[in-house]
């Protein structure tokens, strides 16, 4: 290669003498690459065509061949009819197929209909990411321009670009403003839309109860709907963001520059890109498990302090502070120990990732921009035109060397511009790829949730494979039945077996209630007494048999569970439970009333001692356990239903106060279904069940209906009887005591035996 004026032997530094030598090498460009760019300029046509065919051919091939399978699996992962199995210990995450089945599964719940406001902000959201776009290729032509009108040393077109630039300033800020509220507005119209479905949800058909005591394949509902879903949808709209502007660039971008470069600069960047695209999924590492693995362990880390929280009390008498110290310090190093491992990998892979995006393909992209350089015949129509129209005006004589090389030094800096761009949209693309894989760790929680829930509204469990197999019952097999609208309550050879089947407490339940018919229900602690009401309120399988009982509505049966609940309120609230204050007022209710009903149950001194009716406290740290009791009978005679279900209601409270709270209820009018151990209670019933018998093959699933008292003796003339027979041999106890001091001196024993003493071990033995 020979110059005609040979160039610098030190390379030029200001600007405008890097322009003359590019104009200078791409004039003096030998004849070998002139004719070379000539041949590439005949075959574009043809080299089009062919691409063309290559690329249809590929994808019908890829369309055929992955179509219907991906057709198939969509069908399955949509399946609602069939439990989703859940295997914790193998968790599969990653950007894949399944991925995005799961993001469509949930998307479409996010986006119920095409009208509604999420759309509107997507929409809103898109139209300000391509305007965002649009003013990038004017901003890149304009920088071209400024840099020509800088080397011609033409300061009123300067000046004029200059003004130009200050003025696409005010629409570009408001643009990057907007995209980042709408980014955010986007991720929060995700989320309430997400956490309403997911409320309606959990919170009908008892699924919050079934979700923790019958089905075990959600670990911790709270950080799922509290946390998860919000990262979710968080990652999902910065996604949206950080991943469609810079597709629109890149199809933008791509144009322009296919106008200045030609097609085999085009193909060059698509094979750049197909290229690092491989490299990068190949060596980037499972980043969805890790956040899917992170976000149980924040779990795990919360549930720890929840549970302290919520047996304060019990830790501080075990004096358990050491302990539960050392348990929480346990799961916060899981925690710690994991982030770390999550940090140490991204180390290599950021430096790995920058170093092939950041400085592989801005080399790149500079070879690319310098093809209408030092190729013109290669170059794009814009590129073309502006060296014909250059040619002209020198062909004229109006050429000016300024003017040139300022036009030529333009089309260089705007084609750098948009490469700079275009790397950068590519760059984004391949980091969105991390951001990817964390969603897919957050679509893969979200979407087992939301599954899961469906099932257990749908009353579909699946049994850990970890969990005992049930002998008797399996949840796969529920063929009982429970009927609403009877006026009383009805066991139908229904057996009572815990919810995985696999123990049967009581077998072939069978009696009759109704209204009047005041039911005690008593037994050894594990015998299933409290399991009967469980089956009675629907929250348990019924595995087999029939139950009848009334409607649900709280006027008609109304449930007292062991613990006490108080709820977050006013003490107002606590007395009308679950009703709300508009529902206590339309049903009539005045605060006089409230105060009857706590007269009924000896509270009416609370609202003058906690300050009123709306006074709102943590109740549960304010009452004492009696008092929750009795709160909890006060809400009985509010709602006075026919039927009520006490389970050990009374334990707390004293046995003369416990005789006035029956008899009241009585009065109401209201039938009671009693589980208790005190004797006591028997008066106020008339029936008797008994469970925890001896049953078939020595079981303890045996149990006894009987009636108590009135005709025919039934149960209390049982127990009159045996408090005959305690009594006579009570009446024994004189004599043997004589007979018993009359050995004692025989024997010379004298003192030496506690007489009293074994005269009280034996009167306690005989009662």
């Amino acid at each position: 290669m020979s110059f005609s004026k040979p160039l610098p032997d030190v390379l030029p530094t200001s600007l405008p003498d890097v322009a003359s030598l590019v104009d200078q090498v791409s004039d003096r460009a030998t004849p070998a690459l002139v004719a070379t760019g000539a041949y590439y300029a005949k075959t574009q046509r043809t080299r089009r065509l062919v691409y063309g065919i290559l690329l249809t051919g590929l994808s019908a091939y890829y369309y055929r061949k992955y179509g219907r399978k991906s057709k198939k699996l969509y069908a399955e992962e949509m399946n609602t009819d069939e439990p989703l199995k859940v295997d914790k210990d193998k968790v599969k995450v990653a950007v894949d197929g399944r991925f995005l089945r799961q993001l469509m599964f949930i998307g479409k719940i996010c986006v119920p209909r095409w009208r509604s406001k999420t759309v509107g902000i997507l929409a809103l959201h898109t139209f300000f990411l391509v305007l965002r776009t649009y003013l990038s290729v004017i901003v890149a032509r304009l920088d071209g321009r400024l840099v020509r009108d800088l080397v011609a040393a033409d300061g009123k077109e300067f000046l004029r670009g200059l003004a130009y630039w200050f003025g696409i300033a005010v629409p570009a800020t408001y643009t990057n403003s907007m995209i980042r509220y709408l980014q955010s507005k986007l991720s929060i119209s995700l989320r309430t839309s997400l956490t309403k479905y997911v409320h309606d949800l959990y919170m009908s058909n008892n699924t919050y109860y079934k979700a923790i005591n019958l089905d075990n394949r959600i670990d911790g509902a709270d950080q799922l709907i509290t946390t998860d879903i919000n990262r979710f949808c968080n990652a999902l709209a910065s996604l949206y963001s950080n991943l469609g502007k810079p597709v629109l660039d890149m199809i933008i971008f791509n144009y322009q520059l296919a106008r200045s470069i030609g097609s085999l600069g085009m193909w060059g960047l698509l094979v750049n890109y197909g290229i690092t695209a491989t490299i990068l999924r190949a060596a980037t590492p499972a980043f969805g498990k890790l956040a899917a693995e992170e976000a149980k362990l924040e779990g795990n880390f919360r549930s720890a302090h929840s549970r302290l929280i919520t047996n304060a009390e019990e830790i501080a008498f075990y004096n358990g502070a050491d302990l539960e110290h050392s348990i929480l310090s346990r799961t916060y190093s899981r925690l710690i120990k994991h982030i770390n491992r999550i940090y140490r990998i991204r180390i290599a892979y950021n430096m790995f990732e920058d170093f092939l995006i950041k400085y592989s393909w801005s080399a790149a992209g500079l070879l690319i921009a310098a093809i209408p350089v030092f190729f013109p015949d290669l170059a794009g129509a814009r590129a073309k035109r502006q060296e014909a129209r250059i040619a002209a005006e020198a062909e004229g004589g109006a050429r000016k060397s300024e003017r040139v090389t300022g036009s030529r030094t333009q089309g260089f800096i705007t084609n750098k511009r948009l490469m700079i761009s275009l790397a950068d949209a590519g760059g984004r693309i391949m980091y969105s790829y991390k951001e990817l894989n964390e969603l897919a760790g957050y679509t893969y929680r979200v979407y087992n949730m939301l599954r899961v829930l469906q099932d257990l509204h749908g009353n579909k469990y699946v049994k850990s494979e970890n969990a005992p197999q049930g002998e008797h019952f399996s949840l796969e097999a529920i063929h009982g039945m429970l009927q609403l609208g009877y006026n009383g309550i009805k066991f139908d050879n229904v057996p009572v077996a815990t919810p995985n089947g696999d123990t049967l407490l009581i077998r072939d339940l069978t009696f009759t209630i109704g209204p009047g018919d005041h039911l005690m229900i008593t037994g050894p602690n594990g015998a299933g007494k409290t399991s009967i009401l469980r089956l009675v309120a629907g929250l348990w399988p019924l595995f087999r048999g029939r139950i009848d009982r009334p409607d649900a509505s709280l006027d008609t049966i109304f449930y007292i569970p062991q613990r006490p609940y108080l709820a977050i309120g006013s003490l107002r609230e606590q007395v009308i439970y679950p009703h709300s204050v508009e529902q206590m007022r339309a049903c009539g209710r005045t605060e006089e009333d409230l105060m009857g009903i706590l007269k009924k149950v000896y509270l009416e001194y609370i609202p003058g001692r906690e300050g009123g009716w709306g006074a709102v406290k943590e109740w549960k740290d304010v009452f004492s356990g009696g008092e929750k009791q009795r709160m909890q009978l006060a809400r009985l005679f509010y709602h006075r239903p026919r039927f009520a279900v006490l389970d050990e209601a009374t334990a707390a409270v004293s046995t003369d106060v416990e005789a006035l709270l029956y008899s009241t209820a009585k009065d109401e009018g209201i039938t009671i279904v009693t589980i208790s151990h005190r004797p006591s209670l028997f008066k106020y019933h008339k029936f008797l069940l008994r469970v925890g018998e001896s049953g078939v093959g020595g079981q303890a699933d045996g149990w006894t209906f009987e009636k108590i008292g009135g005709e025919g003796g039934g149960f209390l003339a049982s127990v009159e009887e045996e408090i005959r027979k305690l009594e006579g041999e009570l009446g024994e106890i004189e004599g043997l005591k004589e007979r018993l001091r009359v050995i004692n001196e025989e024997l010379k024993l004298g003192s030496s035996r506690d007489v009293e003493g074994e005269l009280k071990h034996a009167k306690r033995t005989l009662i």
